[in-house]
């Protein structure tokens, strides 16, 4: 039986819960089973981390175990009677925020976990703290759809008080809807208990939580309407990663990622971009399965022959290969920078896997954010809250395409001291001379 796939990135502040969640979703699930996890748990113990022993089924690297904190974009899968699920484990940390934008451009819908517990929600959404980042980033990725999880209801400080719950909803709500996202259609709210599991599989218990009586986490991922998928567009594959096969015996290159459109087949030929390098596609693996096939949608590893350190950025349709420039013209909004910008400002863009040294070229106009309307003239300088139409240029030949065409291959993000400076969407793509 066919089972449709969604990828599901669990984003927010550091501590607010999110690798803990993710692990007890796989416990729930039977996709780790009891004895993993009382062996997690007993090593946790002899740490004195006892209530980090969840999490471990996502954090397995010692760093990450050693100080509670996710590093690297953890992966998991897991299915119910419904449907299968990708797990992006995103780290909430401000440090590694670049890897948090590797896992939510590959996300369908985000979890974005909040704290309830006295004085960490707080510190979480004020200035300097990661919600309002992660939120921002998940949109600009594409990201339409968002469950926010008020999480640690069980916690002293909170004991699932209607109250603290409905505080929280009513500060989030309206700078969600600030970031784009429509409180009626785009958002939905449930209070849960990562720890405990109350409200991940099954509803939570009346006599624990008497005032909510919506679906449980995964009841409402379960019931959410079919994503449109782009079946029969050319294929269309940014890589994530890549690796050599690991087999003495399977030569080649293993690279992952999320088909964003068309589909891959055992055996097909295809073409790695910017390098113009042909290769066949050797074996492709859902999960842990061996398939003969995938399709858009789907997060895969291939196996790749004819191709080694080359294999990055974008694979794609040898009839429909994704464009290379050095340069295109984009819409640009300022989100939060402290002087004005000029042509000449350098920073770094996040584009699908991509992370580039930019240069805005040139100024070219400034829109209107009422009317839409573009001025003639182009401006001397743009500044936080403004946006205009620019030149970027990069330092190096890369992969994009047009918002238009590609929405996923068209957005993206500029950073600069560690924080995010502007969102973007490509317009117009420029020759290479």
């Amino acid at each position: 039986m066919f089972k449709e796939h969604i990828n599901v990135v669990f984003i927010g502040h550091v501590d607010a819960g999110k690798s803990t969640m993710g692990g007890n979703i796989l416990y729930l699930t039977g996709m780790v089973d009891k004895r993993t996890m009382e062996k997690y748990e007993k090593e946790a113990r002899e740490l004195n981390r006892e209530s980090w022993y969840l999490s471990w089924a996502l954090d397995t690297g010692a760093e990450e175990r050693n100080k509670g904190k996710t590093v690297e974009c953890g992966r998991a899968f897991f299915e119910t009677d419904k449907r299968r699920y990708t797990i992006l484990d995103a780290p909430g940390h401000k440090n590694y925020v670049p890897s948090m934008i590797g896992g939510v451009s590959q996300a369908d819908i985000a979890i974005l976990v909040i704290s309830a517990r006295k004085g960490e929600f707080e510190t979480g959404f004020e200035r300097g703290g990661q919600t309002r980042e992660h939120a921002v980033l998940a949109k600009t990725n594409g990201v339409n759809k968002m469950v926010v999880v008020i999480n640690k209801m069980d916690d002293p400080t909170v004991q699932w008080s209607k109250e603290r719950y409905d505080e929280c909803v009513s500060k989030l709500t309206p700078f969600l809807k600030g970031t784009g996202y429509n409180p009626k259609t785009d958002l939905t709210f449930m209070p849960i208990s990562g720890f405990s599991g109350a409200n991940l599989k099954d509803p939570v218990a009346k006599d624990v939580c008497s005032w909510y009586d919506g679906p449980s986490l995964l009841q409402f991922l379960d019931a959410m309407q079919m994503l449109e998928r782009k079946m029969n567009a050319p294929l269309m594959m940014p890589i994530t990663d890549k690796s050599k096969a690991s087999l003495l015996c399977e030569m080649g290159t293993t690279v992952g990622g999320k088909i964003e459109s068309g589909h891959v087949k055992k055996g097909k030929r295809a073409l790695v971009m910017p390098g113009k390098k042909m290769v066949e596609i050797a074996g492709i693996q859902i999960e842990e399965d061996e398939v003969d096939a995938a399709v858009s949608g789907d997060n895969v590893r291939l196996r790749l022959r004819g191709v080694e350190e080359e294999a990055r950025f974008i694979l794609c349709s040898p009839k429909n290969p994704a464009h290379v420039v050095r340069s295109f013209e984009a819409q640009l909004a300022i989100l939060d920078h402290k002087n004005i910008i000029c042509a000449g400002y350098s920073a770094v863009m996040h584009i699908h896997t991509a992370v580039e040294e930019i240069t805005l070229g040139a100024l070219l106009h400034l829109v209107d954010k009422k009317t839409n309307r573009i001025s003639k003239r182009p401006p001397p300088f743009i500044k936080k809250g403004q946006k205009a139409i620019v030149r970027i240029e990069t330092t190096a030949p890369l992969c994009v395409e047009t918002f238009d065409d590609y929405p996923q291959l068209g957005r993206f993000t500029l950073r600069d001291e560690g924080k995010t400076v502007a969102i973007g969407k490509v317009t117009k793509l420029l020759a290479m001379e």
